[in-house]
């Protein structure tokens, strides 16, 4: 545990630095509460009352967070093909044309369909 030893301390220092920002902030700070500052505050948008259950999010958003995926994970494997570009040649090539092609079809399909649209 030797070469860790750096690590550790730089994780007990960061944790530590948490910690007393967030104790110091609350023992400094103002304390002038009223009920816009304790309401929710929804992007300058009047709060709506939810359901007990939290109420139902259309579809679309959880579309878009699979889409979000699939290309963050796209992404994920091209920078390790782009940096051993060279060692793969041809075959790398081919084996990152057909990648790219199965998720434009994918992208194409979720297009076509409207997935891209919030009207």
């Amino acid at each position: 545990m030797h070469p860790y030893t750096p690590i550790l301390a730089l994780g007990v220092l960061a944790a530590l630095f948490v910690a007393g920002s967030i104790t110091v902030s609350a023992l400094v700070g103002p304390k002038r509460y009223n009920r816009a500052k304790l309401d929710s505050y929804e992007c300058g948008i009047e709060p709506t009352p939810q359901p007990v259950g939290g109420g139902r999010f259309p579809v679309k958003y959880y579309i878009t967070a699979m889409l979000f995926i699939v290309f963050d994970i796209e992404i994920v494997f091209l920078y390790p093909w782009a940096v051993a570009f060279d060692q793969m040649a041809l075959f790398g090539l081919i084996e990152m044309v057909i990648f790219i092609v199965t998720v434009f079809i994918a992208y194409s399909y979720v297009w076509r369909r409207g997935g891209l649209e919030w009207d």
